[in-house]
């Protein structure tokens, strides 16, 4: 097994494989990666085998003396190709390991891609993981809807949906992320004390960058907005994200208008998942039943996100 650290003159490389890839993802092409590259010191590596074939990738940061697979990223595991195999997994977490250590590395986070995110069984990994004595650091439970054989909303969502639709509100797909940041930045400092993890000026330049990957829809009435949410579209997941409502918006379900409009497009259009995110605080520790009541609500059922570490 060869292995090589990425340099920018390979972004043509690792990004034909991310294209190809079982487990791929928009986040793991490196215009997707390189926005934030001035906040991470990037240590991604490429694996070959003995004819230098690529086999792999692995999208990684070094933080101190710690691998992290990738701080930037919601999850990044190795990425694979259809010839790789549990044997060629193994021997690439075995020269990952010798690899980070020789560079003074003393541990690896591996925040493994969810299975409904690939487009074939990729967990190889898994096992490489298990042999190489990794452990259950941190598991986050993600709420997703399996789009075609959805379970029924509660009463309360129902209720929710039809009042919107009742008031009028109108969901459409709206270019305007910095409006609607506004409305997302007050909502969370108002109500949690914190900050979106990105400016509208990130996500503006990630919209423009994967158009077809990234959307805003925005609920309004009488042209006020109301609520709305970012999506990352990829492969057949629908994923909410920055999901936010004003009080006025709240008081007559503008935001349970919202994603009923997404489930039933998103359905229709053929996608398979529709994924809240996770419901989780304090490493998964504390889990937000408010939170997930309402994605459960919509029928949202669990995906686990599992974060591993590996001592070198």
């Amino acid at each position: 097994m060869i292995v090589r650290r990425y340099q920018p003159s390979e972004q043509a490389i690792w990004d034909d494989f991310v294209a190809k890839a079982r487990n791929r993802h928009f986040f793991f092409f490196r215009r997707y990666m390189d926005y934030h590259r001035k906040r991470f010191t990037d240590a991604s590596l490429l694996f070959f085998d003995e004819k230098e074939r690529l086999l792999g990738l692995l999208p990684a940061n070094i933080d101190g003396d710690t691998v992290v697979s990738h701080g930037g990223l919601t999850f990044g595991s190795v990425i694979v190709g259809d010839k790789m195999t549990t044997r060629r997994m193994l021997d690439i977490f075995t020269t990952m390991r010798e690899y980070y250590a020789s560079l003074g590395c003393r541990r690896l986070i591996y925040k493994c891609i969810p299975y409904i995110y690939t487009r074939y069984p990729s967990e190889e990994d898994r096992y490489a993981l298990f042999r190489a004595d990794a452990r259950l650091t941190r598991r986050d439970i993600s709420s997703t809807i399996y789009l075609p054989e959805r379970i029924k909303y509660d009463k309360l969502r129902k209720r929710m949906v039809k009042k919107s639709q009742k008031n009028g509100v109108i969901v459409r797909e709206s270019n305007d992320f910095f409006g609607y940041f506004l409305l997302l930045d007050k909502v969370l400092t108002e109500r949690h004390g914190v900050h979106p993890v990105h400016s509208a000026d990130e996500m503006m330049l990630l919209a423009r960058n994967f158009p077809e990957n990234i959307k805003l829809y925005v609920a309004e009435k009488a042209g006020k907005l109301l609520a709305g949410t970012v999506l990352f579209l990829n492969g057949d997941v629908v994923h909410t994200q920055y999901m936010a409502d004003s009080d006025d918006g709240c008081s007559i379900g503008a935001l349970d208008g919202t994603i009923d409009f997404l489930i039933q497009s998103y359905a229709a259009k053929g996608y398979r998942y529709f994924d809240f995110g996770i419901s989780n605080e304090q490493q998964g520790r504390i889990l937000n039943e408010g939170l997930i009541l309402q994605k459960e609500g919509f029928g949202g059922r669990g995906v686990a996100h599992d974060f591993y570490e590996v001592d070198f």
